[in-house]
């Protein structure tokens, strides 16, 4: 008589929240909404947010993504992404005649906001965030030259030179909590008087789905956090549930990206999404895992959200 083996169900901790937050739903909902009252072709500059499988139903859907306004079509909208731009990029809009619809996360202009304002008050600004990333560069761009200096490491705090009068620090709205906060700590040491921002800047979406990873982090021997290379938070959720005691973790971009041999040898995994990866690619993942291997799904939940931003003014109505 032959005796059938089965595998042994695998338990997924699925940390929530994940996925969407208000900006990156709000930003795609612009896009959605001007494509529906302007018709085709709706332009905007850069991706609308960093997820590849986004910017493809958007792309199918009528917009055009393009890095320059001068690349917009006479007489076309242009929608600026939810990580923002430089002020130069709105007066080159504006110069152009080109109708644009800024899609912003009202975070990220926030930390705009704080940034002219020191600015214009002579106060010198150290912005802690990643070199090349759009909302680094828009940030930088509320400035003038030479107003704002970018910090990305504890090492860079050490090299920086002595210079006299006030200073304040902003953060990027996607770090790495643990990091931002060694780089915080390096710079009040190397300047005491430096002011904070009266609110962190790093968003609640950012530090509710770190929170949820460390969470579900221990005891995972594979963490799995869905989202695109681009995107900067989806990078920092990987590095989070290795510091919190998963055995390994991956960014994937889909199932398909997916190896389920991987799942050969594991008997807990992790789930995640970045704030730009839509929960129908978690939906996904989990049906192909559940193809090889039986699971029992076990929700991980440090937070509830229920934040709504506006569309932008222009698109109200």
């Amino acid at each position: 008589m032959t005796t059938t083996t089965h595998p042994a169900p695998l338990k997924v901790k699925l940390a929530s929240p994940r996925g969407f937050c208000a900006g990156v739903e709000r930003a795609i909902r612009t896009v959605e909404v001007a494509l529906a009252r302007y018709g085709a072709p709706v332009f905007v500059r850069h991706e609308i947010v960093h997820n590849h499988h986004v910017v493809a139903r958007l792309k199918a859907m009528g917009a055009v993504f393009v890095e320059d306004v001068h690349a917009v079509a006479p007489g076309r909208p242009v929608i600026i992404s939810a990580h923002g731009a430089p002020s130069a990029v709105h007066d080159d809009a504006a110069a152009h005649g080109l109708r644009a619809i800024d899609a912003t996360c009202p975070l990220v202009h926030k930390v705009h906001a704080q940034t002219r304002r020191y600015a214009a008050a002579g106060v010198h600004v150290y912005l802690i965030g990643h070199h090349g990333h759009p909302e680094v560069v828009g940030t930088m761009g509320q400035a003038p030259a030479g107003a704002v200096t970018l910090v990305e490491t504890v090492s860079d705090v050490e090299l920086l030179p002595d210079r006299a009068g006030q200073k304040a620090y902003v953060t990027q709205t996607t770090l790495s909590i643990d990091d931002a906060s060694a780089i915080i700590s390096a710079l009040r040491i190397r300047f005491p008087e430096i002011t904070a921002p009266t609110k962190q800047d790093i968003c609640y979406a950012t530090t509710n789905r770190q929170d949820a990873v460390k969470a579900a982090a221990p005891g995972a021997d594979l963490f799995l956090v869905v989202g695109s290379d681009t995107s900067s938070n989806s990078r920092r959720l990987v590095e989070t549930a290795l510091r919190g005691g998963a055995s390994d973790a991956l960014l994937i971009e889909n199932a398909d990206a997916f190896d389920l041999d991987r799942l050969n040898d594991v008997s807990t995994i992790g789930v995640t999404a970045g704030a730009s990866a839509p929960e129908e690619l978690v939906e996904a993942l989990l049906t192909e895992i559940a193809s090889r291997r039986p699971i029992v799904i076990e929700t991980v939940e440090t937070a509830k959200e229920d934040i709504v931003f506006n569309s932008p003014l222009k698109l109200a109505g």
